[in-house]
């Protein structure tokens, strides 16, 4: 049983990670393995989530799965034989990372049985949610927003704003179509945060409102789960978080947006992945020196391919 609300430091219980995605964009290796267990060097993206729930003192973590995917929750299960194994071989930093992820945080199953939309995962949660929670966290797996922290920082804005807030980073006008873009206005004496009017999904360059994206962290009010319930399918007859959000906004519920100054890591994609990885590493105590030296070498003999694929054309 989860503590009382008054027992978390930010007045959040429940963390909703939607990791119900089939993870096609990394075929073949996620036929077997979900997209949420690759390893960010050496931890899954599914526990450096529950790392920031925790952090952010929640006590629970909802994890929206998918009929197959029973692997991500198993991640959090205890492994007494593998940890016996590794005391009886010395092996004390393997054992204490493997204990770790048991320990983080309560992890429970909540299942989506068809690939409905954001919305609709998010909408699943309201049943594991207890009586005293009148907001609920959700934490994209697929976004590492770096460094870890926002989504205190966000808790902090709701306490003085009330309402829902999200978090915001700042993109070049040529990558505003690859995003949900905030349309915003300027809060008297506040640089980091901006009050939302307006969402637009991924519009065109010229269309777009305003630099601000959204990144895959949110704190919503409990209403969010009645505006779910109202609005209509629309693509692929997906429930759509933003169409949620904006129907709040529509009826005058408070929205904001952190602009957050840090950078984020798109896991869901090979390339972000890939970028997040050699991030992670460089930073690494035990990696990070060799992978340095690595990285300069083989930069030294791309260069040196290259010029030599150049001198070669110009004969």
């Amino acid at each position: 049983m989860t503590r009382p609300i008054a027992q978390h430091p930010h007045a959040v219980k429940t963390v909703v990670v939607p990791a119900a995605g089939l993870g096609t964009r990394f075929l073949p290796a996620t036929k077997t393995v979900p997209k949420e267990l690759l390893p960010v060097v050496d931890t899954p993206g599914i526990e450096l989530i529950a790392d920031e729930a925790a952090a952010l003192g929640a006590s629970r973590l909802a994890v929206i799965t998918a009929p197959g995917k029973a692997g991500v929750l198993a991640h959090f299960d205890a492994a007494p034989e593998l940890e016996e194994v590794l005391e009886a071989r010395g092996k004390t930093e393997q054992l204490d990372k493997v204990r770790h992820s048991s320990r983080i945080i309560e992890a429970c199953p909540v299942t989506q049985d068809k690939p409905l939309g954001l919305g609709h995962a998010v909408g699943l949660a309201e049943s594991v949610l207890d009586e005293d929670e009148d907001v609920v966290a959700v934490m994209l797996p697929d976004d590492l927003v770096l460094p870890v922290g926002v989504m205190e920082e966000m808790a902090r804005v709701r306490r003085e704003f009330g309402g829902s807030v999200l978090c915001a980073v700042c993109v070049p006008d040529d990558e505003v179509s690859n995003y949900g873009v905030f349309d915003v206005a300027e809060v008297d004496g506040r640089e980091d945060v901006r009050r939302v009017v307006g969402m637009v999904e991924k519009p065109a360059r010229e269309d777009a409102p305003s630099n601000l994206v959204a990144t895959g962290r949110y704190l919503l009010d409990r209403d969010i789960f009645d505006a779910l319930h109202r609005i209509t399918p629309g693509k692929g007859g997906e429930l759509q978080l933003t169409d949620a959000i904006e129907l709040l906004i529509s009826e005058g519920h408070p929205v904001h947006v952190v602009v957050h100054r840090g950078h984020r890591h798109d896991l869901g994609n090979p390339g972000g992945y890939i970028r997040a990885c050699v991030d992670f590493g460089l930073s690494h105590p035990t990696y990070g020196p060799g992978l340095r030296r690595a990285i300069d070498q083989i930069l030294a003999e791309h260069d040196a391919a290259a010029a030599g694929a150049a001198d070669r054309a110009g004969d």
